[in-house]
């Protein structure tokens, strides 16, 4: 066994992955994801980095609900996770299952922008529209103006207040939601 193959090593690798993930390195990351994997088979933090990087490149999306699914059930009250969940369920087009995964989430994290906007997505589809637009309100409002989150965009959530998400979808050239209800509008 090599120094580099110590299981203790799994965070080295973790910790990388997330630098090379957010410096738009994405090969290099995925490798360092599946190698803390390797070592630690099973790390919910790993599991979730790793299948929630999947969700947001709208690949492997069957393999992101499997390890999402997997940190899910080691920590179950962890937000961040449960989050995950729901919103591979919402890429999945499964809506219906993702709306008490969602609301989970906030439950566990009530003032967390990227969650609540999350939730107000998964609303939408589903066709609780007032429900939605009353979420990304709340996200808008958790979202310091001293505080630079790359991982929510203001001025996307306030598209989504003025014109609703599948408008928006369509302007960033996405696939449009399959709607499963009709909601109030």
């Amino acid at each position: 066994m090599t120094d580099e193959d110590s299981p203790d090593r799994w965070f080295l690798h973790y910790a990388r992955g997330i630098s090379r993930e957010r410096q738009d390195k994405w090969p290099e990351a995925e490798a360092d994801f599946r190698k803390a994997l390797e070592l630690n088979p099973g790390q919910p933090q790993v599991l979730n980095y790793l299948g929630y990087s999947l969700v947001e490149k709208k690949v492997k999306l069957d393999e992101a609900l499997a390890l999402i699914e997997k940190a899910v059930e080691a920590r179950p009250d962890s937000g961040y996770i449960v989050d995950s969940l729901g919103w591979v369920l919402f890429r999945l087009g499964r809506y219906d299952e993702a709306v008490g995964h969602m609301e989970k989430a906030v439950e566990l994290m009530p003032v967390d922008p990227v969650v609540t906007d999350h939730l107000g997505d998964v609303y939408w589809a589903v066709g609780r529209y007032r429900e939605a637009r009353f979420q990304w309100r709340r996200a808008l409002s958790f979202i310091s103006p001293d505080e630079e989150n790359q991982d929510v965009d203001p001025d996307r959530i306030r598209r989504k207040l003025e014109v609703g998400l599948d408008r928006v979808l369509a302007e960033e050239g996405s696939p449009p939601l399959m709607k499963v209800a009709d909601g109030d509008n």
